[in-house]
């Protein structure tokens, strides 16, 4: 199952960087959403972007802090494997920045219309990562629909929110997402797998 995981991301990735970027699709698509945007919507977007990072960071330390409070040892360790998934994220993203070194679309394409700050190199989008990374963590934490649809749904708008500013590609987005979901996914799978074995170990010593 983990290998699985691995090739599937590798699989993804592989084909958004070798694919996305040569085509033309990717700065047409980021042109007609950021210079043909509706202005009216950049406050919210803007309040979208810049709650990501505290909501990505916050939602895991509540649960896992609500965890500890109430002495429940399934919220702790869903908040702990929420954590889990933040760390792998941050870490997977950070890591395909450095390698792959894609400058901002408004760095190359100096005509878009940047409405955000932006820092780094551009490719994955972290938000977007970070924002799926949370959706897929609490998805698999609470698998409720009333809890895995606004997740998303407030995932997919932070992407949309990266482009409609300005600060991304669409191949950025989409790899971010990627990241995400499969940060999140594999430190669900290695978190079973370390519980599992530890269940296993006590009932031998029984």
């Amino acid at each position: 199952m983990l290998s699985r995981i691995l090739v599937y991301f590798y699989m993804c990735s592989s084909f958004i960087v070798s694919n996305c970027f040569a085509q033309n699709w990717d700065i047409d698509l980021l042109k007609n959403i950021n210079l043909e945007r509706n202005k009216s919507l950049d406050p919210s977007f803007k309040f979208i972007t810049n709650s990501v990072s505290p909501i990505s960071i916050g939602a895991p330390v509540a649960v896992l802090g609500f965890g500890w409070i109430q002495k429940d040892s399934s919220l702790k360790s869903k908040g702990i494997f929420m954590v889990e998934a933040l760390c792998v994220n941050a870490f997977t993203t950070t890591a395909l920045k450095l390698a792959i070194k894609r400058d901002r679309p408004f760095v190359t394409y100096p005509y878009l219309d940047k409405q955000a700050d932006a820092g780094s190199y551009s490719f994955p989008s972290g938000h977007t990562s970070s924002a799926f990374a949370l959706a897929t963590s609490l998805s698999l934490a609470f698998p409720k629909w009333y809890v895995i649809a606004p997740s998303y749904a407030y995932a997919c708008a932070a992407g949309y929110s990266r482009m409609h500013l300005g600060v991304h590609y669409p191949s950025d987005v989409l790899a971010g997402a990627v990241v995400g979901v499969g940060s999140a996914v594999l430190s669900h799978y290695v978190q079973r797998k370390i519980s599992d074995n530890l269940t296993k170990k006590k009932a031998l010593k029984l």
